[in-house]
């Protein structure tokens, strides 16, 4: 399964990614810290951030903005590593090997779900120690709430970032259900307003029960996304 994984990565051209996610997380980076420390989303009579409810802690917007990146980023991977192979009929050829398509499409889904994965968790670290650093030169807008000294900070990080990826899972089924990798990413859209968007002081946001459900459900879809792969005919 690991030369499956490595070969996707080979095939897929892994380097480009990892340079977009480079510039991705710079720029998430330095939009937290300008969150934090430059007032930008300060209410301009107030003086004080104008965030949602449920918002007001610098941890949550990181979350948010961390989360909802890479679960697009997810999708879009799982779009051109599956979705678009059935499209362009890759897949075909990739059928004909003597290796069960399940499979190929798992180690296609794992090589996708690991580096998001370890990316997710990469950038987090990094965007929480670059707002912990200027927390001792610079008073910050929004409370500082997170504390990364603990074991704790990095196991609810791991678990939180685990659930993220995996919920690509649901795009990847829409997408190849409807042979459509634009359906795909416009999927995760929309699981990115389920899951962080709220409407007046109500959000799904951090409620951990809500993500676990989705999570299970996303192993659902991914599990559907594959049990058929050696009986379905391919477009």
């Amino acid at each position: 399964m690991l030369k499956l994984i490595k070969l996707e990565w080979k095939k897929n051209n892994i380097g480009k990614y990892i340079v977009k996610t480079v510039v991705m997380v710079l720029i998430l980076g330095l939009f937290c810290f300008a969150l934090a420390y430059f007032g930008i989303a300060n209410d301009p009579d107030l003086g004080v951030p104008d965030a949602a409810p449920g918002n007001e802690m610098i941890s949550s917007s990181i979350e948010i903005f961390t989360d909802m990146s890479f679960l697009i980023l997810t999708s879009v991977m799982l779009s051109s590593f599956i979705v678009s192979a059935y499209k362009n009929k890759t897949m075909n050829l990739m059928f004909s090997y003597p290796i069960k398509r399940q499979k190929i499409l798992v180690s296609q889904m794992l090589a996708v779900w690991l580096f998001n994965f370890a990316a997710l968790i990469v950038a987090k670290v990094l965007i929480y120690g670059f707002i912990m650093a200027g927390s001792f030169f610079m008073e910050s807008s929004f409370p500082i709430d997170f504390d990364m000294t603990t074991l704790n900070f990095y196991i609810q990080l791991t678990f939180k970032s685990a659930i993220t990826v995996t919920m690509g899972f649901i795009a990847l089924f829409v997408g190849m259900a409807m042979n459509s990798s634009k359906a795909a990413i416009v999927s995760s859209f929309l699981l990115v307003l389920l899951t962080q968007g709220n409407i007046g002081d109500v959000t799904l946001a951090g409620n951990i029960v809500f993500l676990v459900v989705l999570a299970g459900v996303s192993l659902l879809f991914a599990f559907l996304s594959v049990s058929r792969a050696e009986t379905k005919d391919l477009p």
